[in-house]
């Protein structure tokens, strides 16, 4: 089964997130919710994702630490880092490539973009 976490300390962000990609559950994906930071990594860490969703600014440890630590740290890069945040300019987007992020999408997003690019990364 494919695994999906959404991790944005933002309750309406993961809403309109799980909201967004429920369709793929009907495909056998599983949905994955974390807060904050820390709790991306106890779950990466159990759970094996193939997609994280990622916010960037979140309280107890930020999204550029967590995929750090889940690429360079961990090694495992196989698991494919979106960095959706609202920090936009290339600045931020170059500081998240540089931690392995695979894809970098500024909010607001549009969800027809966020299913379809899940679909693709997955193979679905």
């Amino acid at each position: 089964m494919k695994k999906i976490l959404i991790v944005d300390d933002e309750p309406n962000i993961r809403i309109l997130m799980e909201q967004t990609l429920e369709k793929l559950e009907d495909e056998g994906v599983e949905l994955l919710v974390a807060e904050h930071g820390r709790e991306a990594l106890e779950i990466v860490e159990e759970e094996k994702p193939d997609l994280v969703f990622l916010d960037v600014m979140m309280p107890k440890m930020n999204g550029l630490d967590v995929c750090r630590t889940v690429k360079n740290e961990w090694g495992m890069t196989d698991i494919y880092i979106i960095m959706l945040t609202a920090k936009g300019q290339e600045f931020d987007k170059q500081k998240g490539i540089e931690v392995g992020a695979n894809l970098y999408m500024t909010k607001p997003f549009r969800p027809k973009e966020v299913l379809a690019k899940s679909r693709e990364i997955l193979g679905l």
